[in-house]
C-alpha cells in the first residue's frame, strides 16, 4: 500500500522538539510524528484493527548485491 502524502505546518520550536526526540529513539522525524499519532489512537481507542505495522526504528539494514557476492569488484586491470 502507498504511503499518504501530507503538508504539515508545526510552530519551528515544536518541529525541533521533534527532531531532537526523533533523533534519540533513532528516528526520522517523520516516523516520530507517526509513532505518536499511532500512539494517541490507540490509546483513545480509535487505532483501526487492520493499521499497517510500522517499520522497526534505526536504518534498514543493507542487503548484500548479488553481484558483488561473486568476489568480482568489476575493475579490469
Amino acid at each position: 500500500m502507498e504511503r499518504k502524502k501530507i503538508l504539515l505546518r508545526l510552530d519551528p520550536v515544536v518541529h525541533d522538539a521533534l527532531a531532537r526526540w526523533a533523533s534519540d529513539e533513532l528516528r526520522s522525524t517523520n516516523s516520530q510524528i507517526e509513532f505518536l499519532l499511532r500512539r494517541a489512537l490507540a490509546e483513545a481507542g480509535r487505532l483501526p484493527d487492520d493499521v499497517a505495522r510500522m517499520r522497526p526504528r534505526g536504518r534498514p539494514k543493507k542487503v548484500p548485491d548479488e553481484e558483488s557476492t561473486d568476489g568480482d569488484t568489476g575493475e579490469t586491470g
